[in-house]
C-alpha cells in the first residue's frame, strides 16, 4: 500500500509573513507554537510503519516546521527507528523558508538524510518583495545563510519558487540565479489567491494562464539548452517522464491523486493540502487507524474528483500527459458541469511548444538506459513480455521493442 504522508508540523505557525501564503495566516508572529503531541506522533508512526511494506516516506511542512525545534525531530527519527520493520527504507523531507537553518540543523539533516526544500523566489530584489518578516523586512540574506549551511554539510536540497506578478516575466533572471548558485533541483508553484481551508472558494491565482504559459515556454528554452538539461525543473522532468513511459512523480500530471494523508498538527487527516476543510476531513490519526482513514467516505469521494474529467478534457490531445490537471483548479457548477483546470490554456501551450524537443530528449535517454542495461546483462535476450530494459516498468513489447526494431529512428510513446 503506497501512502504519502504530509504533516503540518506546527499548523499555521510561521516566522515570515508572505502575503501570498495559501495556508498560514499568522502574519509572521507565531505566539504559541503548538507541536504534534507525543502520543499522537507515536500512534501514527507505529500504525504507518505497520503498513510501510519496506518503504516509509514522511514530509514535514508548515507554517514553518523548524519552529517545532530540533528535539521534536530527534523524537521523530527515534520513533521511526523503533517501529520500522527490519530493512525498511525511511525517507524524510522538510519544506522550510530557510531562515532558521543553523549548523546544528544542517548536521542533523545530513546525519538522517533529510531532503530539504527551501523556498526562494529568485534574486534578492524579487525574493524580498514578498517573502518578508512581520515588520516588513526581507528574508533573502537569512535564507541564503541557511543555504550556505546546507552546502557546507552536503545536505541534499531543492528550491521551491512561487511564481507571481513580480517574477513571472523575469524568466532568464530567475534561471541565471539558479545556475549562479548551483541550484540543481527546482520547483515552481503559481501564487494562489485563496486559502486551503476555504474549499468552497473557486481556485484563483495571481497570474493568468497566458502569463504562466509564456513563463513555462521561456523556462523550457533555458532548461533544454543544448539538448541536454543541466539541472532539474520538476514540471519539465515530470512531462519528460511521461514521454519515457514512466510515472510522472507529480500529482497534477498523474491519472489519480493517489493515496495521501495530509495531517494537521492535532492529527486531523485530509486527502490533500488544498482540501483541508471540514467537508473533507477523514478522521484523526490518534483515534482512527490509517486503514479506516483511507476507507472513509470523504476519501472515496475525493478519489472520484481527478478521474471525473470535464467534457473538454475527454477528447483533448494532451489528456494522456496531464489527465485533466488539478481538481482544486476546476470550477464545479451546481448542475454538475465541470470546467477544466484554470491553467489549462497554459499547459496546452507548453505541451505543444515543447513536444518535439521532449520527444527527442526522451528517445536519447531511453536508448541510453536501454543500452546500458543490455550491456550489463549476462543474457542479452529480452522476451516480449519481459520488463523493458530501459527501466520504465512497462513490458518490452509496449515500450522499447518497436523503437529498437526501427533502429531508434522514431519515437512511439506509449501513452496508455
Amino acid at each position: 500500500m503506497a501512502i504519502s504522508v504530509m504533516w503540518k508540523t506546527v499548523s499555521e505557525a510561521c516566522n515570515l509573513a508572505c502575503d501570498y501564503c495559501y495556508y498560514s495566516h499568522c502574519g509572521g508572529q507565531p505566539k504559541d507554537i503548538q507541536r504534534i503531541e507525543p502520543h499522537v506522533l507515536e500512534t501514527f508512526i507505529r500504525d504507518y510503519m505497520g503498513l510501510s511494506n519496506g518503504v516509509a516516506a514522511f514530509a514535514w511542512q508548515g507554517g514553518e516546521p523548524l519552529l517545532a525545534c530540533l528535539p521534536f525531530f530527534e523524537q521523530v527519527v527515534s520513533l521511526q527507528a523503533r517501529y520500522a520493520p527490519p530493512g525498511t527504507s525511511i525517507a524524510n523531507a522538510v519544506q522550510t523558508n530557510g531562515t532558521l537553518i543553523t549548523e546544528e540543523w544542517a548536521r542533523f539533516f545530513k546525519r538522517y538524510n533529510f531532503l530539504v526544500g527551501v523556498s526562494i523566489d529568485g534574486p534578492k530584489s524579487i525574493h524580498d518583495a514578498r517573502r518578508v518578516t512581520h515588520a516588513g523586512g526581507g528574508s533573502f540574506d537569512r535564507v541564503m545563510r541557511g543555504v550556505d549551511r546546507l552546502n557546507e554539510h552536503q545536505v541534499e536540497y531543492n528550491v521551491l519558487t512561487v511564481i507571481h506578478p513580480g517574477n513571472v516575466g523575469r524568466v532568464k533572471e530567475l534561471l541565471d540565479f539558479y545556475r549562479d548558485h548551483d541550484f540543481r533541483w527546482v520547483q515552481f508553484i503559481p501564487a494562489m489567491a485563496f486559502a486551503a481551508q476555504h474549499v468552497e472558494e473557486t481556485g484563483s491565482y495571481e497570474i493568468t494562464p497566458e502569463q504562466y504559459g509564456e513563463f513555462l515556454c521561456q523556462a523550457f528554452d533555458e532548461w533544454y539548452g543544448e539538448e541536454f538539461p543541466r539541472f532539474s525543473i520538476r514540471t519539465f522532468d515530470s512531462v519528460l517522464s511521461m514521454y519515457m513511459n514512466r510515472y510522472p512523480g507529480f500529482c497534477v500530471l498523474s491519472k489519480t491523486c493517489g493515496q495521501t494523508l495530509v495531517l494537521e498538527q492535532n492529527g486531523d487527516a485530509y486527502p490533500c493540502d488544498f482540501f483541508m476543510h471540514a467537508d473533507w476531513k477523514l478522521g484523526n490519526v490518534a483515534q482512527d487507524s490509517i486503514a479506516e482513514l483511507l476507507a472513509s467516505p470523504a476519501m472515496r469521494r475525493f478519489a472520484t474528483l481527478k478521474p471525473t474529467l470535464p467534457t473538454e478534457c475527454q477528447t483533448c490531445k494532451w489528456k494522456s500527459v496531464c489527465h485533466g490537471g488539478c481538481p482544486r483548479n476546476r470550477v464545479y457548477s451546481d448542475g454538475g458541469e465541470v470546467a477544466p483546470d484554470y491553467f489549462c490554456a497554459a499547459y496546452k501551450r507548453f505541451y505543444s511548444y515543447a513536444e518535439e524537443r521532449m520527444q527527442r530528449l526522451a528517445l536519447r535517454l531511453r536508448k541510453r538506459l536501454f543500452d546500458e542495461r543490455i550491456e550489463s546483462m549476462r543474457d542479452r535476450d529480452v522476451g516480449r513480455n519481459d520488463p523493458c530494459p530501459c527501466g520504465s516498468g512497462q513490458k518490452y513489447k509496449r515500450c522499447c521493442q518497436p523503437l529498437q526494431e526501427a533502429g531508434w529512428r522514431s519515437l512511439n510513446v506509449n501513452s496508455g
